[in-house]
Order: C-alpha cells, then structure tokens, then sequence
C-alpha cells in the first residue's frame, strides 16, 4: 500500500515483485503523478509563487481528465488511461496536490491535530488509490490504511527532522515542542539532550501505536498485497526502533532500512498473524 519511509516520495508503493504485474502500469502512473507534483513543491529554486501556479496547472490537467478531455504530457496520458480503467476517484489525487500546495507556505503545524489534517491529505489518498485498485476500498479497510499511511508520513518526519530544518520546516507538532521544553534551537544545534529524547520517545510511541491499530488490514487482504502490506508496516516500525537505537539522534545519522533488515522484516511478515491474533 504504501512505500518504505526511505523512498523518494516516501508514503507511496513503488511497484514491487509483490505487486502483481498487471498492475505494475497503473501504480507507476499514479506514482509519477504524485513524485512530479511533490518535485514541484521541494525541488529546484522555483519561487513560491511558481511553485503554486505549476501546482495549479496540475489541478487544471486534473480537470481535463474529469471532462475526459485528452491529456497533454505523458504522465497525465497515463494516469488519464489508469483512471480510466480502473474508475479510480479523482478526490484523492485533488488532495495530494492540496497537500503538495500546503508544503509551499507551511513551515510550522502548532497542533497534532493540524499534522493529522496533512497527514490526511498527503499520505492517506495513497492508501484509498491503492485499495480502489484492488477493488478493496471498503470503509473499514480506508479507516485502518488511513492509520498506517499516516503513521508512515509521521515516521518520515521523525526521521528527517534535520533534513527538514535545513528547508525551514519542523513538522513536530509546536504544542509538543513546548509540553516538553523543546526550542526549535533544539533542531538547529542538534541538541540531543533529556529533554530531545522524551519529546522523541512521546512521538515514537504515538506512530508506532497508530500503526498498530491499522495493521490487522494486511491480514484482510488477499495474496500479494497483503504481503506487500506486511512488509510496509514491519518496515515503518524498523525505522522506529533504529530510532531508539540511536538514542533519538537524528542529527548525526538518519536511521534508514539496509540491505540486512530485509531478513528481519521477512521474518516479522511472517510472524504478524500470531502476533496481531
């Protein structure tokens, strides 16, 4: 359902060996889309205001294809054809690039709860595509990938704290920040002191407990994506433990998944329908 959290757009499922091959096309379509549209917004040294108007003609190509007008670059030809084939809604793509829009004049979120509104804009349409796809997208399935898509987008910003601060962004909710006595000069002098780590191991706790109320949905889904889902979550829950590992120090090193945590996380695919029983 969704990416590893080290990947380039990293709430997204790149079409793995697990994906079954007839549907490989589609999800590269919808990830060129999204990782276009995320460029857009974090690369180059394109102003503010181009950023948003380049943001905004995609909002535009969106509506030729509701108008089923022909498309007019390769990659809105291909999402256009997806679209298409598989009925997907065109909400979830108008809410990624609501969120890809946000990215450009947000820089601080003074609450959990205004993370969690980005969160849902920018992770979790991914999630709903996905289960369209596969002609899943129950209610009860959304609610439980809404929870492991945003876990995932939190992990990804708990890992990039220092990457993000060099782009003048904290994604740590502000309140948080200050129930804990933690300064944004904290970020800037990678101060990883007492007070770093309880803020830290709060978040930590708060992600790894929001993907495990959505895991039980890679025990519902049938065959290979199910499994791909396993292997999404073990991995999201890696990073967090490579986390803890590094007693919270994120300005020195950036936990990430290597090439020998791919065993564990099989193992731990394995293991996840005793445990979650």
């Amino acid at each position: 359902m969704v990416a590893n959290p080290i990947d380039h757009y990293e709430n997204f499922p790149v079409a793995s060996i697990l994906m079954p091959a007839h549907l490989r096309p589609a999800v590269r379509a919808i990830y060129a889309f999204a990782r276009s549209a995320d460029d857009l917004a974090d690369e180059g040294d394109a102003t503010a205001e181009q950023r948003l108007q380049a943001l905004g003609d995609y909002e535009v190509k969106l509506d030729r294809i509701e108008r089923q007008e022909p498309a007019d670059s390769p990659i809105f030809n291909a999402l256009q054809q997806t679209i298409t084939a598989y009925k997907l809604p065109l909400a979830p793509f108008r809410a990624l690039l609501s969120a890809f829009k946000q990215d450009v004049v947000t820089t601080r979120y003074p609450t959990f709860n205004d993370l969690l509104d980005y969160c849902r804009r920018s992770a979790n349409p991914v999630g709903h595509l996905m289960l369209h796809l596969y002609g899943a997208a129950s209610e009860q399935n959304c609610r439980d990938s809404d929870a492991i898509c945003s876990a995932l987008q939190l992990i990804n910003f708990w890992q990039d704290v220092a990457i993000d601060w060099r782009k003048q962004r904290i994604y740590l909710p502000l309140e948080d920040l200050q129930r804990f006595h933690v300064s944004p000069n904290h970020i800037a002098n990678g101060d990883n002191d007492q007070a770093w780590h309880a803020l830290m191991q709060f978040e930590v706790l708060r992600a790894r407990e929001m993907m495990l109320s959505g895991a039980p949905l890679a025990l519902r889904l049938p065959g290979r994506l199910g499994w791909e889902l396993r292997l999404v979550i073990q991995g999201g829950l890696r990073i967090l433990e490579k986390l803890e590992s590094v007693d919270y120090d994120v300005f020195q090193r950036r936990p990430k998944i290597g090439k020998l945590d791919s065993l564990v996380l099989g193992w731990r695919a394995l293991r996840m329908a005793s445990r979650l029983s």
